[in-house]
């Protein structure tokens, strides 16, 4: 018999990117009692890996538990960008109720649109959290209207519309049912958690059902399943089976080594955990999300949805380039396949494919943002190693054309750019859906255009409206391809010879196009030092000294005027390399180069391309 548990409630926060869900978490963490009076607390404490707290964006879910009024709530903190969207799709399924924040100024945007269409499928309860209304251009009234339409859009039921607000400020640390009539702490948002969002529900004499939806690992006790209790109780050194929804065939038997709850931040041994209980467990090396843990006598999983599958790959190569092994500590190809797949113990969202090239891999993720924060981490690791350009997983339909995956803009510019970004963007294959007046001086463009379009252009979208604009994309749909598009209209500089770069060399060069590369650094033929002001790619000599004779001096070259270098951030670099160039990555350096570094070799492999 079904019973619920009163004592608990799990939600999950999600929200567009950088609308507050972080910092929300960490005011009801205050303000819940979880820090003693005098404790040093860093904000955003959810976010705890060095990317995530320089780019201010939450990558991996996180849970916490706080106590109000004697009941536990345990709180999963999702991410809110889309190549992360992985993380939030199964996370969903461990909670009864969502609280879905949005910006008071910058309304719904497509992420949220996203993860709330998968709340909303799920049929879970939202809370509808306006945050940010301490900001002088708030405009919470509106962007309730603009909530509830998303509501209609997506086909939400009566009493999903029928949702509550409450209107925040979680920089501030208050919460109220008004928006006219600021609050003074976060009670009304514990009270509406209590009120709205059911206790979770299982019947606790029934066989053990424990669907794990996230994995979390660690060195010393490996892989840590994260799941709810839905069924029945799990018990520390429990003999249980593992079943899977989507294949029938794995029933695995192990035993259950330990057992946590969360409490806090932290996570806290228990000897046993009754339903609705979100817990983890370790001692089970072969845990995979979406497997159930269940009795041995009747192991039923739980069914769960796949994980949305990747749409862009790059190929990872061990770096053989002439400055290689000298910077980093990880450089052959058996410390870089044991790294990556390492990364599939805990990104779900990732592939990771060996080719015939025992020194290449093929890594397939959801998107530019997804991968480059994988290479980011394993930069800092002490990893060197090369990666490809991106490009877009195709597939066929049965009638045998070719299909890409096409993505939908959002687009937030002042007005006096949206001409130049549309137009750009149409160059892109991009097909202008609609256009709008959002006030202050923004228009709002909706496009729907090819994955492989917006490759390498967020770079060129900054640059074009001087950083003020805003580009958000969600994955659409698989269509028919669209037609080629040309990425890039000038060339690359490349280096003639191997040496260090002189000034001289240099000031001669720059007049050629932007140079990458300063004085006094260690370049080698093949390498990109530079973009070409022409569309072809020049080779240049930037070691070349100046000839003395009696009558120069070599101080004759303090006089000379050197433009300071354009250095590319990783994300730059990515999107500057060509089809035929690599990314050479190690823990000091960003270096691109020629995939063919002898001009001879690679003056022949483009003839023979022409005549193909």
């Amino acid at each position: 018999m079904k019973i619920k548990r009163e004592d608990i409630r799990n939600i999950a926060i999600i929200a567009h990117v950088d609308h507050g869900k972080t910092t929300l978490v960490d005011e009801l963490l205050k303000q819940s009692g979880v820090f003693r009076s005098n404790q040093e607390v860093t904000e955003r404490i959810m976010d705890s890996g060095d990317i995530e707290r320089e780019r201010g964006i939450t990558i991996l879910s996180k849970n916490t538990a706080i106590t109000y009024k004697d009941t536990k709530i345990n709180i999963i903190d999702t991410p809110g960008h889309a190549d992360f969207g992985g993380e939030v799709e199964r996370v969903l399924k461990m909670v009864n109720g969502v609280i879905l924040v949005v910006d008071a100024f910058e309304g719904p945007m497509p992420q949220t649109k996203f993860v709330l269409k998968k709340a909303l499928e799920l049929e879970l309860p939202v809370i509808a959290c306006i945050n940010k209304t301490d900001r002088p251009e708030a405009r919470p009234d509106a962007v309730v209207d603009e909530v509830l339409e998303l509501f209609i859009d997506l086909d939400a039921s009566d009493e999903q519309l029928d949702c509550p607000f409450i209107f925040a400020s979680a920089k501030e640390g208050t919460a109220s049912y008004s928006a006219d009539k600021p609050g003074t702490d976060m009670i009304p948002l514990f009270d509406t958690i209590l009120d709205y969002i059911p206790a979770p529900e299982g019947d606790p004499d029934a066989g053990t059902q424990v669907l794990i939806s996230t994995i979390d690992y660690n060195d010393y006790v490996g892989r840590i399943g994260i799941g709810k209790v839905d069924n029945g109780t799990l018990k520390a050194g429990q003999d249980v089976v593992i079943a899977n929804h989507h294949d029938p065939s794995k029933l695995t038997k192990v035993k259950v080594s330990k057992l946590y709850e969360f409490e806090g931040l932290s996570r806290v041994e228990t000897r046993q955990a009754d339903i609705g209980s979100i817990v983890a467990i370790s001692g089970i090396t072969d845990i995979h999300i979406g497997d159930t843990l269940c009795s041995p006598e009747n192991p039923v999983p739980i069914p769960f949805q796949k994980i949305s599958e990747p749409t862009i790959a790059m190929h990872f190569l061990v770096n053989d380039s002439p400055l290689a092994g000298q910077e980093g500590k990880y450089v052959t190809s058996r410390h870089l396949r044991d790294r990556l797949f390492s990364e599939l113990n805990s990104d779900v969202s990732l592939r990771v494919e060996e080719t015939e090239n025992t020194d290449s891999f093929k890594v397939s993720g959801r998107g530019e943002l997804h991968l480059s924060v994988l290479i980011e981490n394993m930069r800092r690791e002490g990893y060197e190693f090369a990666v490809s350009k991106a490009e877009v997983l195709y597939k066929t339909d049965e009638r045998g054309r070719r299909l890409e995956p096409v993505e939908r803009a959002y687009i937030d510019v002042p007005d006096d750019f949206a001409g130049s970004v549309i137009q750009k963007l149409g160059s892109r294959k991009g097909e202008l859906l609609g256009m709008s007046s959002i006030g202050g001086g923004f228009t709002r463009l909706e496009f729907l255009i090819p994955s492989r379009g917006l490759i390498g252009y967020r770079g060129e979208f900054m640059t074009d409206t001087k950083g003020n604009g805003i580009i958000n994309t969600i994955f659409e749909e698989y269509a028919p391809y669209k037609g080629d598009i040309v990425y890039r209209k000038q060339g690359s500089l490349i280096a003639f010879e191997s040496g260090e770069t002189v000034a001289y060399g240099l000031f001669n060069a720059q007049d050629r196009g932007i140079l990458f590369t300063g004085p006094g650094e260690k370049v080698y033929a093949g390498m990109v030092v530079g973009q070409s002001n022409k569309t072809e790619d020049i080779e240049i000599n930037v070691c070349k000294t100046k000839h003395l004779t009696n009558t120069r001096s070599s101080s004759a070259d303090e006089a000379l005027k050197l433009t300071p270098p354009k250095r590319l951030s990783l994300e730059e670099a990515l999107e500057f390399i060509d089809t035929d160039e690599l990314l050479e990555i190690t823990p000091e350096n960003l270096r691109i180069r020629k995939k063919i570094l002898d001009s001879t070799q690679r003056f022949r492999a483009s003839k023979k391309k022409q005549t193909q």
